[in-house]
């Protein structure tokens, strides 16, 4: 089982390479491929996720591939309910982006190397347990973007002349900042900690509590720029806007997730003391997220920048649960990372479709489109209603445990970041169903007479699969936060409750900032 892991990850890798063997004028058999690297990675994923022991506490599946003995450097592999639940959004959502991509018609062969490509790396970083290749495959997963997006990519006029290049270059700027910044705290953390293994560094290495205070804020804000944290979050819609549908897709659901993640799997756990001194800070731009980027969204007119806004408010729920440092905040921020990832990666789905036929984005031109695409229609509601945190869909599951685990933090602080949390979903719910309603249930207007529906199962299946894992979840969420709990507890909590005073006091002391308790 553990071999499995690293060809679930790896395989669309090798599919990519695979690719260069192809003829280009052949892209039926290159879109074949994709979808069945995807498609096998997904029931790869799928199979481990059954076999999850869900009694065991710590990282399983584990496989390690020597690479660096010298250093300790290894390609090691290994899952715990975080990275298992985040494995799982990443199977879902390429899988059904490669089905989405049938609408790219130009150098697809490309096109499809760098969609593997990207995938891998997103999975690898969630998958991997050693320092060097985390970082190596978050690099990974950011560079495709940035060519996915200036190559394939629109973004129609109306915004100050912003072409996809301005996106592109912008997004670039923003993102290799934040990873210039992360990769500081995490050599800071290698040479003071002494291994890049970061299972040994969870639960055997104790950092200074100097060190930790500097190191913190370089992870935090480093990959808070991936996390489109308020105010680096305006490369993010912009990104959205410009990149091709599948790539949207990937941006919004899954590579966004990677900055959360590295919060979540390094900072908390490695940093605990840091994590403590600025938790109120990630609180008080938690709140500029949800509200700052929920208020823009209500100004907005392209279905694209709507959603787009509306995905760094859903971030800031993510960063608020990771504030709370318990165990409830925390659990309900990773099945939000999932919920959200599947939520946004349908809603772009659904805006591709339309848009590809119109070739219009524009809210109040699209006005009446339920008549002419009544099933695309019913499955953009439904992502909305999951959006605005309706019962029966996982997103409302993980907000609501967001909300438990702010308000349960105690302080003054946290319980006003809780009600602006609640005031967030009235303004998500307020533009969101504005949007729906004049689009597709306004009057219908004859120059949309042209539209097709989604009519085979092979044109509505994406968008099916999408609802069924939200509704999966929604209706019984214990599927994912059972894992996701008790991986939050033995790695993240138990950490950040014995990382006390006492314990970096002495690791001060102690081999130069370094002991094993």
């Amino acid at each position: 089982m553990a071999q499995l892991l690293t060809i679930a990850v790896l395989l669309p890798l090798i599919a990519a390479f695979v690719l260069f063997l192809f003829p280009a004028n052949n892209p039926k058999a290159i879109r074949a491929l994709a979808i069945f690297a995807t498609g096998v990675s997904l029931l790869i994923t799928l199979t481990l996720f059954a076999g999850f022991d869900r009694t065991k506490s710590g990282y399983q599946f584990v496989h390690s591939i020597p690479w660096l003995p010298s250093y300790g450097c290894s390609l090691k592999f290994g899952v715990d309910g975080i990275s298992m639940t985040l494995l799982l959004l990443v199977g879902f959502v390429s899988f059904c982006g490669s089905f989405i991509s049938s609408e790219i018609h130009e150098r697809e062969k490309e096109y499809y190397i760098l969609f593997l490509v990207l995938t891998t790396g997103i999975s690898g970083t969630f998958a991997t347990m050693d320092l060097f290749f985390f970082y190596f495959f978050y690099e990974l997963a950011v560079i495709p973007m940035y060519l996915l997006i200036g190559m394939w990519g629109s973004l129609p006029p109306g915004k100050h002349g912003r072409t996809k290049e301005y996106a592109t270059m912008k997004l670039t700027l923003y993102l290799t900042a934040g990873a210039v910044l992360a990769l500081i705290g995490l050599l800071g953390i290698y040479f003071v900690g002494g291994t890049l293994d970061i299972e040994r560094l969870q639960h055997n290495i104790w950092l200074a509590r100097s060190t930790q205070m500097w190191a913190f804020p370089c992870l935090l804000f480093g990959f808070g720029f991936l996390a489109s944290m308020w105010p680096f979050h305006t490369w993010s819609p912009l990104g959205y806007a410009a990149a091709p549908t599948a790539a949207s897709m990937m941006h919004a659901g899954v590579l966004k997730k990677l900055g959360a993640y590295g919060i979540i799997r390094l900072a908390l756990p490695l940093l605990p003391e840091g994590a403590r001194h600025w938790a109120n800070l990630l609180a008080i731009l938690a709140c500029f997220n949800i509200l700052y980027a929920g208020w823009a969204a209500l100004t907005q007119k392209d279905w694209k920048f709507v959603i787009g806004y509306s995905s760094v408010s859903h971030m800031g729920y993510v960063l608020l649960g990771i504030a709370t440092l318990n165990v409830v905040g925390v659990s309900g921020a990773v099945l939000l990372m999932f919920a959200h990832g599947v939520m946004a990666a349908l809603t772009f789905s659904l805006i591709g479709f339309f848009y590809h036929q119109t070739h219009n984005r524009f809210v109040p031109d699209l006005s009446g489109l339920a008549r002419k695409i009544p099933f695309i229609g019913t499955c953009m509601v439904m992502a909305v209603m999951a959006s605005s945190g309706l019962p029966g869909f996982a997103n409302f599951a993980s907000e609501v445990l967001v909300f438990l685990g702010s308000w349960q933090q105690g302080s003054t602080l946290f319980r006003v970041a809780t009600i602006c949390a609640v005031w967030g979903i009235v303004v998500t719910a307020t533009y969101l169903l504005r949007a729906v309603r004049t689009s597709f249930f306004g009057p219908f207007d004859e120059k949309w007479s042209m539209l097709k529906d989604a009519v085979t199962f092979k044109q509505k299946f994406p968008y099916a699969l999408l609802l069924a894992v939200l509704l999966t979840v929604g209706f019984y969420p214990r599927l994912l936060t059972d894992i996701i709990k008790q991986s939050v507890a033995t790695s993240i909590v138990n950490r950040l409750s014995t990382g006390n005073e006492a314990n970096a006091a002495s690791a001060d002391t102690a081999n130069n900032g370094r002991t094993t308790p």
